[in-house]
């Protein structure tokens, strides 16, 4: 069997554009929708929406590399980056990594990326790990890299990526086009479209030993906030976490050609979801308000906190 990268022509992947006009007009509509109930909350709530939208995305970004770190760490870590918490207090060397790689996927989506950048995204999300060789740079091993499932005796190849020795020219490839196809790159692309291509592109590199799920997914982000010319405060991972099953389907289907339609229509899918979400977090927390706004001086302290 031959992979998409060892397809003629690869990297140029083709799709329908007319099978994702609309679906890229409705995110545009859901982005409208999120700045206007956005701009309705409050410095705190706005502060508070932040810290919970990272922490969640951090949380389930791991979980679904069946990664399960501990939620109060996680936003503790969140918090203490934006000066909520002392700077001294002590986080988890795990949920402290995958805390940094959100923040600065929040701080810093409009600045290109390089194999740098990347590197360092995978020294974060990688701190403590005695298992890995090659931490915040790429893998050098000879052997194959192989995604597989089932028993050691008969197991089921998933995907097999390039080796080692063409990451680097892979790398450059995918970074100039990363660059290229944003909203400021010689080569823009839709947020949607770029969005997709973006995570299939780079997992189908994989040029990490371990973590390039989450900065597959990271990209994703990245690029979707490059586009909109603003932080993602979407829930991506979150909504992909609740059927990862099909993520995974989805992934490996797409890996054995580079015509990309199918891909492109789930992944631009799953990110208007994650809009939708949000949207809804919002909208609670502006009729939370507004509840606590009306009926707070009737309320005594042991119905607030029922309540």
């Amino acid at each position: 069997m031959k992979w998409n990268w060892q397809q003629k022509d690869w990297p140029y992947f083709s799709y329908n554009k007319d099978l994702l006009e609309k679906l890229e007009d409705e995110f545009l509509y859901q982005s409208g929708l999120l700045v206007g109930v956005y701009s309705h909350l409050s410095k705190d709530n706005k502060d508070n929406l932040i810290i919970d939208l990272l922490s969640d995305e951090a949380l389930k970004t791991s979980e679904i590399e069946g990664e399960y770190l501990n939620r109060d760490s996680v936003q503790s870590s969140v918090k203490k980056h934006f000066g909520f918490l002392d700077a001294n207090t002590k986080i988890p060397l795990a949920e402290r990594g995958i805390s940094e790689m959100m923040i600065d996927l929040y701080n810093n989506y409009a600045e290109k990326i390089s194999n740098d950048s990347l590197g360092k995204w995978h020294l974060m999300i990688t701190y403590g790990r005695r298992d890995i060789k090659n931490l915040g740079s790429y893998r050098s091993d000879n052997e194959a890299m192989q995604v597989i499932s089932g028993p050691v005796h008969n197991p089921k190849i998933h995907f097999e990526a390039p080796s080692s020795q063409n990451i680097p020219h892979e790398m450059d490839l995918f970074i100039n086009w990363f660059n290229e196809s944003s909203p400021s790159g010689s080569t823009p692309l839709p947020p949607l479209i770029r969005a997709g291509i973006a995570h299939l592109y780079f997992v189908s590199i994989h040029p990490f030993e371990d973590g390039n799920g989450r900065i597959a997914r990271g990209l994703a982000v990245k690029s979707i906030a490059d586009s909109l010319k603003n932080p993602v405060l979407g829930a991506l991972s979150s909504v992909i976490q609740k059927n990862k099953k099909n993520y995974y389907s989805m992934l490996e289907e797409s890996n054995k050609n580079n015509e990309i339609t199918n891909w492109l229509v789930y992944f631009a899918k799953i990110i208007i979801e994650a809009q939708k979400s949000t949207i809804l977090s919002i909208e609670f927390i502006i009729k939370k308000t507004k509840f606590f706004d009306q009926f707070n001086d009737k309320l005594n302290e042991r119905q607030k906190k029922s309540i």
